[in-house]
């Protein structure tokens, strides 16, 4: 009689790598074969348990920088068996962890990805965020929500000399945050600030908390051949916005944190639901309507810095513009795929052309059309200003963008004194 023995192929933590960002830290593991494993959480201490059955330990676990604020360390705990690993997270408060595995996408070979989101930031947790009224505020700052795509674990497409999408697309965003912080009666919010990832969804819901009124999110294009290049511009097709309204009259949740003071009116009436929808189609009209036109005009402005690879914006099935209440365009700036334009999106001045191209088109649009209570809609083009208590010449001046010497000259005034009540022409800027 022969006996065989068979022995079990174990597989290997080849690496483990960790992403900071500000309400959750990513924690992904690269396996030499798709990972078979568990997980539980412990008290006192707060902790993630995570098994691998027949893995073998890395040669080393990372330490963690001082930035991470969810995890304190990661280590090795006696495993269940001999053939196991068993690594713990000491967690320095309540999280949602979400582990999945990933199949391999080359270069990259099979990932444990372990993701824990900080329990106090309703976004992670089975709170539901909770809607706020936008007080009535006269010349504020118009909201650009200013989106990096990609990040961290994920680094979107690879040019032919290995540059990653995500380390251009987010310092073309920040230069895009620069000039419209620059602005007067205009403020940038970047949906990420360094190299961490962000689901599709947390980033039209950040904008949303920052009560963004538009969204722009930069991308790069990319092909399986190197021939294609130049840049274009998506905004959402009808068929996704239809959907998406679809699935937000089905969450009551949702109707406060879209139609604000209008949902309390509505509800629990016996037209709720009609009623919520005719405001959120009104809501996804306006959107997208004014996404075409922002969309229009980034067109215009980029063929004057690049080439163009659609001359007309692009409507498409995409996530990340799905907002009904936000009006959301995606820029590709050009094909990573592509070695001229890989160079190209490398270069600190071309991606300052790209950024002015965007800012000057976003500005351009909300000059005509601002918002009423925005320090835009006050500027637009003023004919004439009544004197109020306390205001000056210099004051005024500044506040129009004119100086004091044209505002003298249109009102023909010889002296600097002022009267309440007094009516003066504005001259434009």
């Amino acid at each position: 009689m022969v006996l065989s023995l068979v022995v079990e192929a174990k597989n290997d933590i080849q690496g483990v790598r960790v992403w900071p960002s500000p309400d959750s830290t990513r924690v992904v593991f690269d396996l030499s074969d798709k990972p078979e494993y568990s997980y539980f959480m412990l008290k006192n201490p707060l902790r993630l348990v995570v098994d691998f059955d027949k893995t073998s330990k890395a040669e080393a676990l990372p330490q963690i920088p001082d930035e991470h604020r969810i995890i304190t360390k990661i280590r090795y705990s006696k495993a269940k068996d001999s053939q196991s690993t068993r690594v713990v997270f000491d967690l320095s408060g309540s999280a949602k962890p979400v582990v999945f595995a990933l199949a391999p996408t080359p270069p990259k070979k099979h990932r444990l990805v372990v993701d824990l989101y900080a329990q106090q930031t309703s976004l992670y947790s089975n709170e539901k965020p909770q809607s706020k009224k936008r007080e009535r505020v006269t010349d504020r700052d118009i909201i650009i929500a200013v989106d990096a795509g990609h990040g961290g674990e994920d680094p979107g497409s690879i040019g032919p000399s290995g540059t990653y999408e995500k380390n251009v697309t987010l310092p073309i965003a920040r230069r895009l945050a620069r000039l419209i912080d620059k602005q007067p009666g205009m403020k940038a919010r970047l949906t990420r600030t360094g190299d961490y990832f962000l689901k599709v969804n947390t980033r039209s819901v950040k904008a949303r908390e920052k009560r963004a009124d538009f969204f722009v999110s930069i991308h790069a294009d990319a092909f399986f051949t190197p021939g294609p290049n130049g840049a274009s511009v998506w905004v959402l097709s009808l068929r996704r916005a239809n959907s998406e309204i679809g699935k937000w009259l089905e969450d009551k949740e949702k109707h406060s944190q879209l139609l604000g003071g209008a949902a309390e009116l509505i509800k629990d009436t016996e037209n709720e639901k009609y009623l919520a929808k005719a405001l959120l189609d009104m809501s996804m009209d306006h959107s997208m309507r004014t996404a075409v036109q922002v969309a229009d005009e980034v067109v215009g402005e980029l063929k004057k810095v690049t080439k163009l690879h659609k001359k007309k914006p692009q409507s498409a099935n995409l996530g990340v513009l799905k907002s009904p209440d936000i009006p959301s365009i995606l820029v590709e700036t050009g094909f990573i795929s592509n070695p001229k334009e890989e160079r190209l999106l490398q270069s600190s001045s071309h991606q300052e052309k790209l950024a002015r191209a965007i800012f000057k088109s976003i500005k351009s649009y909300y000059k005509r059309n601002p918002p009423d209570d925005s320090l835009f809609a006050r500027l637009k083009e003023p004919d004439q200003h009544v004197v109020k208590s306390g205001e000056s010449l210099s004051l005024l001046a500044s506040r129009y963008g004119v100086s004091v010497a044209a505002l003298k000259r249109a009102n023909q005034l010889t002296k600097d004194i002022l009267y309440v009540g007094q009516v003066l022409t504005i001259p434009k800027a």
